[in-house]
């Protein structure tokens, strides 16, 4: 399994103009809540709890940040969560309401993640490798903890590997 740092510069790669992580911290939240909105139907009972396909998922890709990083791990568990509670209100919500903020929230994501792949002049990193789809949420959550001066260390290793954030398309100084 490859390391938080192998992860984080592989996705990083794609993701070096700044107006494209910008749209990636609107895009990626928008899609991993329409996903879980999507998934929290229908609910089931499990042991006498609710349980759905988006407490499934979620699990799942929480084990697989935690393996990565007990900190960012337990973050993105939190935000996760949140993710999930707020699929599971929608769910509970007429199938229009339901729908719309699914269907819709899904659309409106991809269409920021693709205009910041317009700037950026790259294709998205899940079309090389599919584990893009798991890192993306962790990535915009890494790249939020850089801006706050978090993760210092973390961020230069990355930069080492691939290079600074450009800022409004210009080219990275060699």
């Amino acid at each position: 399994m490859k390391t938080l740092e192998d992860q984080l510069a592989n996705y990083a790669a794609y993701h070096r103009d700044n107006r494209n992580i910008a749209t990636h911290f609107v895009g990626i939240p928008m899609i991993v809540v329409a996903v879980a909105t999507l998934l929290s139907r229908p609910v089931l009972e499990v042991a006498g709890l609710p349980a759905s396909a988006a407490v499934g998922v979620s699990l799942l890709t929480a084990l697989y940040y935690l393996r990565l990083d007990l900190r960012l791990g337990l973050l993105m568990t939190a935000l996760l969560t949140a993710a999930a509670a707020f699929g599971a209100w929608a769910a509970a919500q007429s199938t229009a309401v339901w729908l719309a903020l699914g269907v819709g929230g899904f659309v409106v994501g991809w269409v920021f993640q693709f205009v910041g792949h317009f700037w950026e002049g790259r294709k998205p990193a899940f079309v090389d490798d599919l584990i893009g789809l798991i890192i993306g949420p962790l990535f915009v959550t890494v790249e939020l903890l850089f801006l706050l001066g978090l993760y210092g260390e973390l961020q230069r290793r990355i930069e080492a590997r691939v290079g600074p954030v450009r800022r409004g398309g210009a080219t990275a100084s060699a």
